[in-house]
């Protein structure tokens, strides 16, 4: 029987330990994005999601770098009103809180009368992909790959992806995986034509729907920069339409800035 990849190992009711594919970039120690994001999306939807709700805005703080060490998830109900639900989860290693984060869920119902205004946009899909395991990345001056070198440049870029299981033996949520792909908007905003040299401190992600299936794009929208502060947003979609909107802030880390034309990195490989 064949073990889905997955970032962490459950060992208690609250305890995860990292895998290899929560390392970072970053650092030898260090634990990815998506891992954590994806982490705390599962622990708050786990103890306090409901069906007749939408997890319509999460917002994730990664206000110090997690470490590669046994990890602990707590979650909290802030409000459980008739049509609003808040509830919140910190991530803890070693006695410190890493990460906090904060759920926002809408009770569902009919929309309103009347019609309202709504964006348009080109949303790309690489051609004769179809249902293949292969993660891409997308450019306007790069085409479709697989190889984030190949993306180094100055223009809009744009990704498909399929998140790893956040836990070994549990397949993740459609939440989960928008949340994993939402992470991403660091990736489509920041790269620029020496690599990525700003860090995410957090990560929005605000959703009209959760998506249909397992492969999610995310194609950005703007990036804006000042003394050494970035910030960038970019649209979630799948093969039936944008459905959401990731937001993330970043500071500049030139000191370890990740070039990836020093070597051929993959998008399996994570960030």
């Amino acid at each position: 029987m064949t073990v889905r990849a997955a970032h962490f190992v459950q060992t208690s009711a609250d305890t995860f330990l990292p895998t290899d594919n929560a390392r970072s970039r970053w650092g030898s120690d260090h634990l990815n994005g998506p891992a954590l994001v994806g982490l705390a999306a599962r622990t708050i939807e786990e103890r306090f999601g409901l069906d007749e709700f939408m997890p319509a805005r999460l917002t994730v703080d990664l206000f110090k770098a997690a470490r590669a060490v046994p990890t602990t998830a707590t979650a909290r109900l802030v409000r459980d009103g008739r049509r609003v639900r808040n509830s919140e989860c910190e991530l803890v290693q070693h006695g410190v809180v890493v990460a906090r984060a904060i759920l926002v869920q809408y009770r569902r119902s009919s929309a309103p009368r009347g019609e309202e205004w709504a964006a348009t946009m080109d949303l790309p899909t690489p051609i004769g992909v179809g249902d293949s395991s292969h993660l891409t990345m997308g450019s306007d001056d790069g085409g479709w790959s697989p190889n984030i070198a190949d993306h180094q440049n100055a223009s809009r870029k744009r990704f498909r992806n399929r998140a790893v299981d956040v836990v070994q033996g549990v397949t993740n949520s459609p939440l989960v995986n928008a949340v994993y792909a939402a992470e991403g908007t660091s990736l489509v905003t920041n790269l620029g034509t020496a690599g990525i040299g700003y860090i995410n401190g957090d990560l929005t992600v605000a959703l009209a729907r959760l998506p249909v299936d397992e492969w999610i794009y995310l194609q950005a929208d703007s990036h804006w920069t000042a003394d050494g502060i970035s910030t960038g947003s970019a649209t979630l979609y799948d093969r039936v339409g944008a459905f959401g909107t990731g937001v993330v802030t970043a500071v500049a880390n030139p000191a370890a800035q990740i070039d990836f034309s020093d070597d051929a990195v993959l998008l399996a490989e994570n960030l």
